[in-house]
């Protein structure tokens, strides 16, 4: 992979502080550069659909929305080779930032475009985050912009696998949040 940790910032340590932890902004910015690092290799056409998916008119049906499914594959094993670089705080924190990522989204007018059940609609969520910060922010903004049945399963515990393969257990995140859908009750008020 072109570029590799290279241009990623370090992740700041949590501290021994009990209150919940939330991910740093300087962990949030190496989480979504390691996301784009790992859509880099796929190519400026794949780019260049994931930017049209965060631009387009949700009323219009001139993005083909499922096209760049096909490169999910292949991005989620370099982000995994990415990750399998990291340390055990370094993936922590990460995780840390995926169920921030993913709690975040977690609303009733994002699943009113995506659908799902409690699984399904925790996936279309892992789909929102895997797309990018660009196409994340887009759907946060406007609920429409979010792929019916998108789906991306995968990502939603992906650090959590790669901390419990290289360092035997799960991060202990100390979030105090769930990943899990319709855990976020400010998304699920009205």
């Amino acid at each position: 992979m072109s570029g590799g940790l290279a241009n990623i910032p370090p992740v700041t340590m949590p501290s021994d502080n009990p209150v919940k932890l939330l991910p740093s902004a300087g962990d949030e910015t190496r989480f979504w550069a390691l996301v784009e690092s790992a859509w880099e290799p796929l190519g400026p056409e794949v780019r260049a659909l994931r930017r049209a998916l965060a631009g387009r008119d949700p009323d219009a049906d001139d993005v083909d929305v499922y096209a760049v499914d096909a490169s999910l594959a292949p991005f989620l094993d370099n982000l995994r080779s990415l990750g399998a670089e990291l340390s055990s705080e370094e993936l922590t924190a990460l995780d840390r930032v995926m169920e921030r990522k993913l709690y975040d989204v977690d609303r009733a007018d994002i699943h009113a475009v995506t659908d799902g059940s409690d699984d399904g609609f925790l996936y279309c969520r892992g789909h929102i985050v895997a797309l990018g910060q660009e196409f994340y922010e887009a759907v946060r903004a406007n609920p429409a912009l979010a792929v019916l049945d998108g789906t991306c399963e995968s990502i939603c515990y992906l650090f959590a696998h790669l901390h419990d393969k290289l360092f035997g257990g799960w991060p202990r995140t100390g979030s105090g949040i769930s990943r899990e859908s319709f855990s976020n009750p400010e998304g699920w008020r009205g």
